[in-house]
């Protein structure tokens, strides 16, 4: 593997949002996601659960409720009073309407995606409809004093349940009245305090399932206005409900960061009499569940720990191994850290500023191992602070550390850093090419002579760096055909002549920047693309895709390397494959070509091209455990994968030499540490 000096950072203070609402889509497998923040997230889970859109927050634009209508169209709702759909192609805002009614605390779509509900703070009910380019507003249901809280459309699309602080309220939608009207509070004894109706859901036997503040999960029957069972599954708030597409299974989330589920069992074996019973109860998250979905084979979890949880059902699992596991998803996978490695320093993107840090140095060596002793502490040499509501999209700084680039959804940022002894200064280059904003990826080139921006369409706008502080639009690299889909990803070669970009299409297309065309688009895999990097002698692009498949593509020769096909043909190893996180960044040694560098979350690997590639019997093993292992074990275990997995959670590494690596974590606890106080519960023994 190769021996380095790791500068081992710890100084990120990233605290990821924590999960607000979740709005799972069946048809296309994928599950949106919003942050307490304001960011959209989207997930794909037919991709091995790729985080494949981000769209950032605003500081006005709270989101309580997502949903999709209208096929695959995404809308959301919040405490700004605003509806607001989202163009997953552009990663923004298409439209906005104002709701009317003050802050919007919940909504919901029907069943075919006609017709959306809302529910405001000044307790009206307003219906609009999905139209061609956005929503517009039909009517106005019957009013009443309180906030509604929840929403939940029957499956016929005729009536509409709604659930208030002690009321839960059923309204006819063809007449806009209310025809039953219940108090929760009544059915509990010596009532101290208001029950609020968290969570809401209409089945289609005409059975609505609340949850509550007192922690309980109620069956109602409307049309009588009685109870029908009641489980109390907390002794503090059950704050979320979903219920699977057969409405055989229910899954609940509350304030203890407990997760329930729910099953309509028979009462006797062979019996066709079905009652609820709470069957599984999880205990993954720290803090209040606000968020759950249910797909077909898993309970989907979010939570203000900022934790993503997808427990499979092992009844809807055919295979009990790789499919069944537990995945929690808390960094995002996309890149918040960039590196200039020529001046050893460290830009750390935050939501509304940046972060510019000089790394620590020694002059000591040590055996491997050893914590060598600092010379100089790491430095904070600059906080940039981004104006106005919008979140950053991303941010770079060069190899050089003289440029420092970000863009938000209508503003893109270029700064000049001069460096005189100890002191630092910064100048905003003050006349920007107007782009096509927003930018989604900046790229310096290795010269820190060009800034690469990736814009919306395809395309890829190149900008001439000018001394002593100034910058001029050279050229637009547009792809063959015209797509509406965002670059998402950059790799620039360290030569100079080529770039490689891809969309949210998933197609990778390679640019020649001696002509300014288009290169060669590399040959359509039906997975998204979770990273890739050029190879600073081959020029070849190595390629990591979602499904954790590697790939290597000769850009001088257009087609895939002998390498790449020997890796296809032999397969990968069954627990490379299996891994539950996904390759986020590639990165190459110059003095060692065969070596290529790449990690995930949880691991970092040197994958050495010139061993052979480990068979399924082999272990893929983590070096530590490697070392133990006596002399003619070593040798029998030695193939190209070299694993680490001292370093965790990693949210960045990169070679800042051929023997210096910078890796920087974000551990869990120092997360955790960082959160309100959760729920506090009785243990045993305490």
């Amino acid at each position: 593997m190769g021996e380095f000096e790791v500068h081992r950072v710890r100084f990120f203070g990233l605290v990821p949002a924590g999960v607000r609402c979740l709005a799972w889509q069946p048809r296309s497998a994928r599950l949106a996601l919003a942050r307490t923040d304001g960011t959209v997230e989207i997930y794909n889970f037919a991709a091995n659960y790729f985080q494949e859109k981000v769209i950032p927050g605003h500081d006005a634009r709270s989101v309580e409720a997502l949903c999709w209508a209208g096929g695959y169209r995404l809308f959301g709702a919040g405490l700004s009073g605003i509806i607001t759909e989202y163009d997953l192609a552009r990663l923004s805002t298409s439209c906005s309407v104002d709701g009317g009614g003050g802050p919007i605390w919940s909504m919901a779509a029907n069943g075919s995606g006609t017709r959306l509900v809302i529910g405001c703070e000044d307790g009206s009910i307003k219906l609009f409809q999905v139209v061609p380019g956005g929503i517009q507003f039909e009517r106005n249901l019957d009013r009443r004093k309180g906030r509604i809280l929840c929403l939940a459309w029957h499956p016929s699309e005729s009536h509409i349940a709604a659930g208030s602080i002690d009321i839960l309220r059923v309204l006819d939608v063809s007449s806009g009245q209310t025809v039953q009207q219940i108090m929760v509070n009544y059915h509990v004894q010596k009532v101290q305090r208001e029950c609020v109706v968290w969570s809401i859901v209409f089945l289609a036997s005409s059975t609505i399932v609340t949850s509550d503040s007192f922690g309980r999960v109620q069956f109602w029957d409307w049309q009588r206005g009685t109870l029908v069972e009641s489980h109390t599954v907390s002794t503090s708030s059950a704050l979320s409900l979903a219920v699977s597409e057969k409405e055989d299974s229910i899954v609940v989330g509350t304030s203890t960061g407990a997760t329930y589920q729910l099953q309509l069992l028979p009462v006797r074996v062979g019996s066709l009499e079905k009652r609820w019973v709470r069957t599984k109860p999880f205990q993954h998250h720290t803090h209040d569940v606000r968020a759950v979905a249910h797909s077909g084979t898993a309970l989907i979890s979010g939570g203000l720990d900022a934790q993503l949880v997808i427990r499979s059902l092992m009844e809807k699992v055919q295979k009990k191994g790789y499919e069944a596991a537990l995945r929690k998803f808390t960094f995002p996978h996309r890149r918040l850290v960039s590196c200039a490695r020529k001046a050893r320093l460290l830009l750390f993107q935050f939501t509304q500023h940046l972060e510019l840090w000089r790394l620590g140095s020694t002059d000591k060596t040590g055996k491997d191992g050893e914590v060598l002793p600092l010379r100089r502490m790491p430095e904070h040499l600059v906080q940039l602070k981004s104006k106005g509501p919008e979140h950053i999209y991303c941010s770079c700084v060069s190899p050089c550390g003289s440029w420092i680039a970000y863009s938000t959804a209508s503003r893109f940022h270029l700064y000049r850093v001069h460096y005189e002894g100890d002191s630092v200064s910064i100048a905003k280059v003050p006349k920007v090419p107007k782009l096509l904003l927003p930018a989604y990826q900046l790229q310096f080139a290795t010269d820190s002579s060009s800034l690469f921006v990736a814009s919306a369409r395809g395309s890829v706008h190149i900008l001439q760096l000018l001394e002593p502080g100034g910058c001029k639009h050279l050229h637009t690299l547009r792809p063959p055909s015209e797509t509406p889909e965002a670059v998402y990803l950059l790799a620039v070669s360290a030569d100079g002549h080529w770039v490689a970009a891809v969309g949210g299409d998933w197609a990778i297309h390679i640019y020649s920047l001696k002509c300014f065309k288009h290169h060669c688009t590399v040959p359509n895999y039906s997975c998204a693309v979770t990273a890739l990097a050029i190879h600073p002698i081959t020029n070849n692009l190595v390629i990591a895709y979602a499904d954790q498949q590697l790939f290597e593509f000769s850009i001088p020769e257009q087609q895939y390397t002998a390498w790449s096909r020997t890796v296809q043909n032999c397969g990968l190893h069954r627990l490379w494959l299996e891994r539950d996180t996904h390759i986020t960044h590639i990165t190459f040694n110059p003095k060692n070509p065969s070596h290529i560098l790449l990690h995930d979350v949880y691991m970092f690997c040197v994958l050495d091209k010139s061993l052979p590639l480990p068979d399924n019997s082999a272990l893929l093993l983590n070096q530590s455990t490697l070392k133990q292992l006596p002399e003619t074990a070593r040798k029998r275990q030695l193939h190209a994968f070299k694993i680490c997995k001292k370093f965790q959670p990693l949210l960045f590494v990169d070679l800042l030499d051929e023997n210096c690596l910078v890796m920087v974590e974000r551990p869990i606890m120092d997360i955790k540490t960082q959160l309100p106080l959760p729920v506090q519960q009785k243990k045993f023994g305490t």
